[in-house]
């Protein structure tokens, strides 16, 4: 079961390009997201002005987005929507998860707080070799299901 959190698009994701972990993700994300409906925001500048109350460092501490109709997201429900709109449908859901909530609610933090060690230690290049082998077998699998149509003609089972 999903939590239930509706998102307008596009959304806003408000990153620290400064972590090689993070730019790595947002760039993958927004290399699949055929829609444009993921918009990036580099916060780490030491000028960067709070948004709506939303600080830099409260920015830089976790991952912020806001989506078109002003709703923020924090943490794990910025990934579920920002995997949905590239085509993750699995990651997605993993993300959002209810009852995955309470292990992100400490696992996301861990893993903000100490993003720059996993990018120098290779989780950047397992990352992206993952997430590009969840699409290719994302579009094989739609491929495969489109094929059941030749001619205008559909066997459904």
């Amino acid at each position: 079961m999903n939590t239930e959190i509706s998102v307008q698009y596009p959304l806003t994701i408000f990153y620290d390009s400064s972590c090689p972990l993070c730019t790595r993700e947002v760039t993958v994300l927004k290399q699949y997201d055929h829609a444009d409906q993921l918009k990036l925001v580099d916060c780490s500048p030491k000028d960067f002005a709070a948004v709506d109350g939303h600080t830099r460092e409260a920015m830089m501490r976790l991952i912020h987005a806001r989506d078109a109709a002003g709703q923020w997201l924090i943490g794990a429900p910025v990934f579920a929507a920002a995997y949905t709109a590239s085509g993750f449908a699995l990651v997605a859901r993993m993300w959002g998860a209810e009852r995955l909530q309470p292990m992100w609610g400490v696992v996301y933090p861990w893993i903000a707080n100490n993003r720059m060690l996993l990018s120098k230690v290779g989780v950047t290049s397992a990352l992206t070799w993952v997430l590009h082998r969840l699409h290719a077998r994302a579009a094989k699998q739609a491929l495969a299901a489109s094929s059941v149509c030749h001619d205008g003609q559909c066997d459904i089972k």
